[in-house]
């Protein structure tokens, strides 16, 4: 049977919350690499509620340098509207601070895996992840207008750097195969322990929505499909009739019913919860949200020649190898990009552009 703390918690007080999670779900961390991921959604502040805030982060950084890991990384990759802009991300809502000089770019190397052939054949999943011996996700207490809640399942696509993401929002084509498509990602690599921001929530047509509430809590599990659970009835949602919660239990990865999942602490659904549509329709019908979409599928770097000095850094630190030198410049070739941005953020002349 999984287990779920929710902790009555502020920001000043999380440390108490997180060593409690640290006893309920005991990882062994002891010389071995860690990696950290919260929610970074985009450039933002953190009163805005939009990412993980910098003191869980804090908390959680704190506790395992107590436990001797042979080293730990933080990151993550920003979604849509930030990409190339990771460092960015990370200064503007506190966390860089907070990372306490833990912070890596982990979008600038990664390594392609094979994927669910119905959305794409491989999919390029930052190294940090892939090589991280545990790995702790730090979601955010928010809604989302195509899934209709993100929490830990949905933290997990930020393992994928750059304009993959807006890719397999655009392979999927529906609602339904977005959500079967998010536990497909989920899958590559599932998280050992989850530690939830739910002190400011966020309500409404999410995930960067105005409309915030104070909840008080951190949630933790060292299953994804339970925590999901419990956050979907505290916004008021049948968990059951989430198609990735659905989706995740056929594939054996956790159990979304109550009865199925020990409560440590007291679940009460948070009374008039604002949740978006849950058939999607706040993005699936958006028109500037598919445009948002369909123009990042399309983005591809582009050598300035009269800046260019043909040093080959973009090619050499290409994630996908994307990117050969021809007549002295870098081409790319469509097929290969993921339009991660790391050539324009790495390429010393700042010869690169995306268009």
């Amino acid at each position: 049977m999984s287990k779920v703390l929710i902790h009555p918690a502020g920001y000043h007080n999380v440390r108490e919350a997180v060593d409690r999670a640290f006893e309920l779900f005991p990882v062994e961390i002891t010389g071995r690499k860690v990696l950290i991921k919260p929610n970074v959604l985009r450039v933002s502040k953190a009163e805005e509620a939009i990412v993980t805030h910098p003191e869980v982060l804090r908390a959680v950084l704190e506790k395992v340098e107590t436990l001797r890991p042979a080293s730990i990384v933080v990151g993550d990759n920003p979604g849509m509207f930030s990409y190339g802009a990771n460092e960015e991300s990370f200064i503007s809502t506190g966390l860089m601070e907070a990372c306490l000089g833990r912070y890596e770019n982990i979008g600038l190397d990664s390594l392609k895996v094979a994927f669910d052939p119905d959305f794409m054949p491989a999919v390029s999943v930052s190294r940090a992840v892939i090589e991280a011996e545990v790995l702790i996700s730090l979601p955010k207490f928010k809604t989302h207008g195509l899934t209709v809640m993100s929490g830990a399942l949905k933290n997990s696509y930020g393992i994928l750097p750059g304009a993959q993401k807006a890719m397999l929002h655009k392979a999927a084509g529906s609602p339904v195969r977005f959500h079967e498509l998010l536990v497909e990602v989920y899958r590559l690599r599932v998280p050992d322990l989850f530690i939830m921001d739910a002190v400011v929530g966020m309500e409404g047509n999410g995930p960067a929505s105005p409309e915030l509430r104070d909840i008080g809590l951190i949630l933790a599990s060292d299953n994804g499909v339970a925590m999901d659970s419990v956050v979907a009835t505290l916004m008021g949602c049948d968990p059951g009739r989430l198609r990735f919660l659905q989706k995740a239990r056929e594939l054996g990865l956790g159990d979304f019913d109550l009865a199925a999942i020990e409560l440590i602490g007291t679940l009460k659904a948070i009374p008039d919860f604002k949740l978006p549509p849950l058939g999607g329709e706040a993005n699936i019908n958006n028109p500037h949200v598919q445009q948002l979409i369909e123009s990042r599928t399309i983005l591809r770097p582009l050598a300035n020649p009269g800046l260019c000095t043909g040093c080959g850094a973009c090619v050499d630190q290409c994630p996908v190898s994307a990117l050969e030198i021809l007549e002295a410049i870098p081409v790319v070739d469509p097929e290969v990009c993921i339009s991660c941005f790391c050539c324009q953020e790495l390429c010393p002349e700042k010869a690169m552009a995306l268009q």
